[in-house]
């Protein structure tokens, strides 16, 4: 089977599909980039349309590792999160403590996901 790249670059793809289990990774991309509520809720907005792109959602996220600059900020990651999942639908997850490449990062976030059909991104 095929391994779908969307969007490559020389240093990565928006989202990596090989047998239906996309990955891929956020961070926030709004400007200016905001306190850690601001960038929580862009990340999960991201992650919406990247799994509206593979033909997937909220529900079919299978896991997620959470890289957070300062535990103090947890509390509000884990409001938002808890109220981004479906009921019932929250994925395996792990939080560590990290610095980020660019110190106005508060978290950034990896996701696997299981994808729609195959193929269903070509072409966008």
């Amino acid at each position: 089977m095929p391994i779908q790249r969307i969007n490559p670059s020389k240093l990565w793809s928006d989202v990596t599909i090989y047998h239906g289990i996309a990955h891929f990774v956020e961070v926030a991309e709004s400007e200016p980039l905001g306190d850690i509520r601001e960038q929580v809720s862009a990340i999960l907005a991201q992650a919406d349309n990247k799994l509206q792109l593979i033909g997937s959602d909220r529900s079919r996220v299978l896991a997620v590792t959470i890289y957070l600059t300062d535990f103090a900020n947890a509390a509000v990651l884990n409001e938002l999160w808890e109220a981004w999942f479906p009921e019932g639908c929250a994925p395996s997850r792990v939080c560590v403590k990290a610095e980020l490449a660019d110190p106005q990062y508060l978290l950034e976030m990896a996701f696997v996901a299981a994808a729609g059909e195959p193929g269903y991104a070509e072409g966008r």
